[in-house]
Parts: C-alpha cells; sequence; structure tokens
C-alpha cells in the first residue's frame, strides 16, 4: 500500500493514510473536538480508520485511555504505525476486531465515551468505491442500527456517546436513540452563510431523562470558501466544541 504523511491540528500530529482510498478529512476532528472526557476516563473509537479521531482526542487530552476498534487490517497497521509516531503508545491502544464479534478485551459497560464516524452511505443507495477499502470505509457493511446498538452496548450507565453523519440520517439516528438516550444534541455543520449543513454532530447521555436539543450549529465556510475562524480553532488550534 502507499501512503501519504499528512499534518492535522496545525501539525500538531501527523497521519499515515493510503495515498488512494478513504482519507480522513475534517468531520473526524470535529468528532474528536465534540468529546469532552474527565482525567483518566476511557474512550472507544468505533470504526477509528488510520485514528486521526482518537490522535485528535488524545493530542488535547493526553490524560484519558482511547482504545481504537477497527475492522480493516490495513487500516489497523497504519493506525498503530501513528499512535507509535505521534509518541501516544501507552494513550491510545489499536484493537482489529469486527461489531458482529467484537475481541473479547472489550467489555460491555465499560466506557465514559464512545465517539464514531461511520460509514456514511447505505450499501442499496450508493455506487461502490473500486477501491475496497474505500468502498468498506464509507458504505454500510451491517444496519446503522446495530453499529449504534453496539456503541450504546459499550457504554457505562450515563456514559456519553458521540456520532458524526450526514444531516439526511437524522430522523433514522433519532428514532434509534431517543428511547435509549437522554438530552439528545444535535449540532448542524453549516456547509457555508446560507448553505445546508451536511452533517450533524449528536451527542446524548445513555439511559438519563432529558429533552432532545436543536443547536445553532457553526458555519464552516466563508463566502470566499475558507473557513470561518470558528472552524479553524477546531481544525489547526485543537480547540474543544462544546455541545
Amino acid at each position: 500500500m502507499t501512503k501519504t504523511l499528512d499534518s492535522f491540528l496545525g501539525g500538531k500530529i501527523k497521519l499515515f493514510q493510503p495515498s488512494a482510498g478513504y482519507r480522513a478529512g475534517i468531520d473526524p476532528i470535529f468528532l474528536a473536538a465534540s468529546v469532552q472526557p474527565q482525567p483518566q476516563d476511557k474512550v472507544l473509537d468505533v470504526g477509528a480508520g488510520v485514528g486521526a479521531a482518537s490522535l485528535a482526542l488524545a493530542a488535547r487530552c493526553p490524560e484519558i485511555k482511547i482504545t481504537c476498534l477497527e475492522m480493516q487490517a490495513d487500516m489497523v497497521d497504519l493506525a498503530l504505525k501513528n499512535v507509535q509516531s505521534n509518541n501516544l503508545i501507552g494513550s491510545v491502544e489499536v484493537i482489529l476486531g469486527d461489531i458482529l464479534s467484537p475481541p473479547k478485551s472489550l467489555l460491555p459497560y465499560s466506557f465514559d465515551h464512545v465517539m464514531t464516524n461511520p460509514p456514511y452511505h447505505e450499501h442499496d443507495r450508493s455506487q461502490s468505491s473500486p477501491i475496497p477499502g474505500k468502498a468498506q470505509a464509507m458504505i454500510e457493511t451491517m444496519d446503522l442500527a446495530k453499529w449504534m446498538d453496539f456503541c450504546l452496548k459499550m457504554l457505562k450507565p450515563k456514559g456519553v456517546f458521540t456520532m458524526i453523519h450526514r444531516t439526511e440520517r437524522l430522523r433514522e439516528i433519532l428514532g434509534h436513540l431517543e428511547k435509549k438516550m437522554g438530552n439528545l444534541v444535535i449540532y448542524p455543520l453549516w456547509a457555508g452563510p446560507d448553505k445546508p449543513a451536511r452533517r450533524v454532530i449528536i451527542q446524548g447521555h445513555k439511559g438519563k431523562k432529558g429533552e432532545l436539543s436543536l443547536l445553532s450549529g457553526m458555519v464552516l465556510h466563508r463566502g470566499d470558501e475558507k473557513y470561518t475562524p470558528e472552524a479553524e480553532s477546531i481544525l489547526r488550534d485543537a480547540q474543544k466544541l462544546t455541545l
């Protein structure tokens, strides 16, 4: 596999990624920014890829423990390389495993936070990429409800679940989560002024009661297509995003 070495968070982390196939963009960075762990908390990153979200979170919160779960062996190899090259051994571990038959080392109800950037596209509504790794990263290989149920199973009672996904899947996501979580928050990421939000961040607490909240969200691009200062603070300065 040919790969590139790319800088994220203004050079605070560097990631080896496949030169062809799925490559991390801004979504895992915004996902990581949305997670607000306490010192010593345990975080699970489901479908971690090369570890972009996990390393971004570890760079901001080095006192926590993060576990990456990824089913593609070549992505696991790159994630391990990224952990080592960013000097995060001991803070981030990487596990090869499938959600449908998870490794025995992953114990249910053992994580304070679960974050996930799952494949966005439904299998029967998408044209698969000819690059296998990219297709597997972007097109669902299982029902989204099963993916979310696994995430919730891994959470401690009152633990925090955070996901970034496409806006058009929001009704489906909320329909599945509303009876299982409380204090659900929807945070839109607006593409630009007077442009729709293509992505939303969804966050809630397992087993809690609380009303659904729709926040104003963030505008990502100015009229000249450059990132807004608010977006730059997340993408370059590694600032947290409080929902």
